[in-house]
């Protein structure tokens, strides 16, 4: 194992920092995620960012995207189960972070959508994450000016704890269902 690699749920040696797409299993991103906690633990309850990602990938398919749509929103957080997440303000002031982020990122699309998505499918997915983020601030951290931007949503959100398997499975079955 070399100094910059991390061993995964799946005990593959990965180096997240020279990322090989043949390395990336979705066994691990679905593990992570659902023991990783949205807003880095400072919410009201736990939620996990695969509960997230999952209701990202649900909001694709009730705007009746593409498969590759639904499956790059289930994804699109995927880099914060090798690189730990970093709240927003500060990412922005942060570039070599934001560079080896979105290397990652551009890997796990690589591997599981066989490269990158077109500006109309990134757009797509970005604005499906701001309206989750925003529907998140107002039912985790009750940040009542966050109100009105929920109404981008085409789904209601379950904000219940789960049980981390359960999260897990359901993160798989909906890869192995818009994967085909």
């Amino acid at each position: 194992m070399s100094d910059g690699e991390i061993t995964t749920y799946t005990g593959i040696q990965f180096d997240p920092l020279h990322p090989d797409p043949e390395k990336i299993r979705i066994e691990d991103i679905a593990h992570a995620l659902s023991l990783l906690c949205r807003g880095n633990g400072h919410v009201r309850t736990f939620y996990s960012v695969g509960q997230h990602c999952l209701a990202a990938a649900k909001e694709a398919a009730a705007r009746e995207d593409s498969r590759r749509v639904i499956l790059a929103a289930l994804l699109h957080d995927a880099t914060e189960c090798y690189l730990s997440d970093v709240p927003h303000p500060y990412k922005v002031n942060m570039p070599r972070y934001r560079e080896l982020e979105n290397t990652l990122l551009q890997a796990v699309l690589d591997r599981f959508l066989g490269g990158p998505l077109t500006r109309e499918e990134a757009a797509e997915v970005e604005q499906i994450d701001r309206a989750l983020m925003f529907s998140d601030l107002h039912h985790l951290m009750d940040h009542p000016e966050n109100r009105e931007q929920e109404g981008t949503l085409h789904l209601t959100v379950d904000y219940q704890v789960r049980p981390f398997a359960d999260v897990e499975r359901e993160y798989l079955d909906w890869y192995r269902r818009y994967s085909r």
